[in-house]
């Protein structure tokens, strides 16, 4: 099993959280994403970050497995380890909500307003923070949804922000291309905002995945950036120091759906740099 090091950030230096979050950038759009962070974040959050034992906590949800190359050779969003690194977990959300103009939770209601029926059986692939779990969770109470990602700091949030609303969610330690699950169990499955922190490769067997977990029927959604935009908008992916987006900028979401044996294929382009893909096994 590989392991992240031990948190690179001591005792001594918790009280400059933001400072570490985006290490070594001086330029003007650099400084000034660190001064909206820093608001966005608050007291709440700075205070989760400094009463967590977070050694224990990864201890408790990591499971056996490898961490691919891919996802701990680059740094995201300039913070040292990734995702490895429960900065990441805790600045995760101020940065996704930046990064979604004009409004993060319009931004989702459009996967939501896409699902068909009424699923019983939800994953959530890239989870992160779980801020997209629990809405599926709570448009689906009698649903059995799942979370799963691949930091386990981003679950020790998800797991936090999941006790505070009162829901039950399970929370699954492990690869979006690989999860183990049972194929054919789950009646929909989505993932937001994770193709563009993969590379093409990967992207294509997450959604193999997505249709092998899928029963016939059932749907996927896949909430992203829109990829004709980021194609012509090099200083957002320069803003927000994403090692894969511009790959994934050149790519075809829609096409690699079709490849892997999804019908109905969809591609929605909506507000200012999103797009939603949906498809049916």
């Amino acid at each position: 099993m590989v392991v992240p090091q031990q948190d690179s950030i001591g005792q001594d230096s918790r009280h400059s959280l933001i400072g570490h979050s985006l290490i070594g950038q001086t330029s003007i759009g650099h400084r000034l994403l660190r001064s909206i962070l820093r608001r966005l974040i608050g007291r709440d959050n700075q205070q989760f970050y400094e009463a967590i034992d977070w050694q224990q906590e990864r201890e408790r949800v990591q499971q056996p497995l490898t961490y691919p190359d891919y996802y701990t050779s680059p740094n995201f969003h300039g913070i040292e380890q990734g995702y490895l690194n429960p900065i990441a977990a805790i600045t995760y959300d101020a940065v996704t909500a930046l990064a979604s103009p004009p409004q993060e939770m319009w931004v989702r209601q459009h996967l939501m307003a896409a699902i068909q029926g009424q699923p019983q059986r939800i994953l959530d692939l890239g989870c992160g923070t779980g801020t997209a779990t629990l809405m599926l969770k709570q448009a689906f109470p009698t649903a059995v949804v799942t979370g799963l990602d691949l930091s386990p700091y981003m679950l020790v949030v998800a797991a936090e922000k999941a006790r505070k609303a009162g829901m039950a969610i399970e929370w699954r330690h492990g690869l979006a291309e690989s999860t183990e699950f049972e194929a054919g169990q789950f009646d929909l499955v989505t993932a937001s905002f994770l193709f563009h922190e993969t590379p093409p490769q990967v992207a294509l067997l997450i959604l193999q995945e997505c249709f092998r977990l899928l029963k016939p029927g059932g749907q996927v959604l896949i909430l992203d950036g829109n990829q004709h935009i980021l194609r012509h908008a090099d200083w957002l992916i320069r803003l927000f120091q994403e090692p894969y987006s511009r790959v994934y900028a050149a790519g075809d979401t829609q096409a690699w759906m079709k490849s892997v044996g999804f019908q109905s294929t969809e591609a929605i382009g909506f507000g200012w740099i999103h797009q939603l893909n949906s498809g049916v096994k």
